[in-house]
Parts: C-alpha cells; structure tokens; sequence
C-alpha cells in the first residue's frame, strides 16, 4: 500500500473516530466543567486554526509531505511538531472535560493512541523528506505538547 493511501486512510480512520466520539452518550452538563470545557475547546480551535495557517502551501489533508515545500518550524511549529493534531486533541479535551461520559472517555483515550501513531508515522516520512534539518528540529521539539527546556 503507496504512502499516499495509507495517508487518506488514516484520514478516514480519524474523521470516523471523531464522528463516533459526538455520536456516544454524554452526561448532562454542569456549570464549572461546561466552562472549563468550553475554554479548552476554544483553545483548541485557535491552536488548530494557527497550525493551520502556518502551514500555508504545505497543508494538505493527508500526513504525507508536499514534495519540495519547505519545512515548517516557526510559529507554533516551534513548539510542537504537530500543533494542529495537537488542536484536535485539546478540543476532544475539553469537550470530554465539559459533557464526558466514562464511555467518551475511554474512546477519548484511544482518540490520543491514534494521533500519537499518526504523528509518529508523519515523523518518519519527514525525516526522510528533510533529513537532518529535521533531525535537528525533531531534537529539541515536541511531537504533540512543549518539551520542557532547561533553562542555562
């Protein structure tokens, strides 16, 4: 199976994990927990908007890399390597946070097993596409949240 099916597929799986997430029971919602979820979600949304954007000519639906774009390391890419699976995750967050039932939890958590293959089968088709720059990039940025730095 080419890189390219195997790319449109994880798209698939992801959107159907997504679908079925909104589609489990929720509990009813209380003030404090709503709220917090909300914040989470919202935040979810700017990140995911701002990874987004920052890709500019090298976004595309699938996790295979554009052929000659450049690599992306500024912006939120500064920080994480996949800030916008990241924004999805934070939004899966706070919604569970706001309305989640155990059920959506526990689907919540299998939600996070898929993004991190994800992100850890996009990792080696870009370190193959940049090479060192990667590497270097990859040394001292995390996958999907911040690595904690030393300060010197």
């Amino acid at each position: 199976m080419g890189r390219g099916t195997v790319g449109w597929l994880l798209v698939v799986v992801q959107f159907v994990l997504l679908i079925v997430l909104i589609l489990l029971p929720w509990r009813d919602p209380s003030v404090l927990p709503l709220a917090v979820g909300a914040v989470l979600l919202l935040a979810g949304m700017a990140v995911f908007i701002a990874a987004m954007r920052a890709l500019g000519s090298a976004l595309t639906p699938t996790p295979v890399p554009i052929a000659g774009s450049s690599l992306r390391t500024g912006g939120l890419y500064r920080y994480v390597r996949h800030p916008i699976y990241s924004g999805v995750l934070l939004m899966v967050l706070g919604l569970l946070v706001a309305v989640g039932s155990w059920v959506s939890w526990a689907w919540g958590l299998l939600i996070l097993v898929f993004f991190f293959a994800k992100s850890r089968w996009e990792d080696r088709l870009l370190a193959e596409a940049y090479g060192q720059e990667w590497m270097i990039w990859a040394g001292t940025t995390g996958a999907l949240v911040p690595r904690l730095r030393r300060q010197r």
